[in-house]
């Protein structure tokens, strides 16, 4: 491809790429509903057992359903939420 017709093949898809993801006012994050655990993790909003202290973990994704990892006096551990 000549070197002439390489900068204006580059322009255009500089210009007409934005239009086609739909531009910037489109990307909008989705907010996050009330049912997903929080993604930080927090203290331990209930007292916490010392068996508990058996199930370590870093971040929710390793607790089972309906627990969430929180950090108490033995680390971080995976508590339920009900």
């Amino acid at each position: 491809m000549p070197t002439q017709a390489l900068l204006p093949v580059l322009l255009l898809c500089v210009l007409l790429l934005p239009r086609a993801q739909g531009g910037p006012r489109t990307w909008r994050r989705t907010p996050v509903s009330a049912t997903q655990p929080p993604t930080e993790v927090r203290t331990c909003e209930k007292r916490v057992k010392i068996q508990m202290c058996r199930h370590h973990c870093a971040y929710h994704r390793e607790c089972q359903a309906n627990n969430i990892c929180c950090s108490a006096f033995c680390g971080n551990v995976c508590m339920s939420l009900l």
